[in-house]
């Protein structure tokens, strides 16, 4: 793998738009560096896109709630004489209901997973890229990074800052050869919102919601061409323009709105944060 001459790594590539990702760059041609924390999975994964593709994929087990994990797995891809030439910061997780009711513990789980670990991979990986003036990085953000999100809003901030971190990196980085681009979902079809209790929301129990396959290609096909990000679906467009006239209050409400669950319940549910934590 050391000798191939492109390889990606991509967290979360397990299921949903990671595992869409992967099935991108493995079409390409790039050697895989999976990293989950589910090792039935990662390794099942791993054997599919040897098997569908013919291309060599280290599936690293590592739990990136950890402050450690990240590190841990720049030291071994360093140790293994694996360059990476794409990193895609893809893993994350949300928490559904009202903040006075969510559990603090596990809203720092996602804090750390959803913003230090995409900073620490982006930091380590990036100064490679930089140092060899080559590379590409796809951070998988989120149109609720550009929307305030009542009953998600520790998920919706997290994600406006790697919409915002992003841009800045990008721009420190823009004389140079290295690609950085930010992929903007809504609403996808993927295990994210059993994980976040938020399938009894309106907006994910009655609304639609996107192919995984199609997110990830539209994410894919705005790296390849250097774009600075990517919102995917038509609508999506939509809502986050006209978020940017209409005030933030308005915004909020109307997202309340429509995110309302459908029992009426907003507080959260606890009984999902053992499972989700660790």
């Amino acid at each position: 793998m050391a000798n191939h001459p492109k390889a990606a790594l991509i967290t979360g590539a397990t299921s949903g738009i990671g595992r869409e990702l992967a099935n991108c760059f493995a079409q390409d041609h790039y050697n895989l560096v999976i990293v989950a924390r589910d090792e039935q999975a990662l390794h099942q994964t791993a054997a599919e896109l040897r098997q569908d593709y013919g291309v060599q994929v280290l599936p690293l087990v590592k739990d990136l709630f950890r402050p450690d994990a990240p590190f841990e797995v720049y030291d071994e891809v360093r140790d293994r004489g694996i360059r990476i030439d794409a990193l895609v910061n893809n893993a994350g997780q949300g928490q559904y209901g009202k903040f006075t009711t969510t559990d603090i513990h596990r809203e720092l789980d996602i804090i750390q997973l959803n913003i230090a670990t995409y900073v620490v991979f982006s930091k380590l990986f990036l100064q490679d890229m930089v140092a060899r003036n080559d590379g590409m990085i796809l951070q998988v953000s989120s149109i609720g990074g550009e929307l305030p999100g009542p009953l998600q809003a520790v998920y919706h901030g997290t994600k406006a800052f790697v919409t915002s971190f992003t841009a800045a990196i990008r721009e420190e980085v823009k004389d140079t050869n290295v690609k950085i681009t930010a992929l903007e979902p809504g609403v996808t079809d993927t295990d994210f919102f059993r994980k976040a209790d938020m399938e009894r929301s309106k907006l994910v129990a009655s609304g639609t919601k996107a192919d995984p396959a199609k997110v990830a290609r539209d994410g894919y096909a705005a790296l390849l061409a250097g774009k600075d990000k990517v919102i995917s679906g038509f609508m999506n467009k939509v809502q986050v323009g006209l978020s940017n006239v209409i005030p933030d209050r308005l915004v909020a409400a109307g997202l309340h709105k429509m995110g309302e669950p459908v029992d009426g319940d907003e507080s959260a549910h606890q009984e999902q944060e053992t499972y989700l934590r660790r």
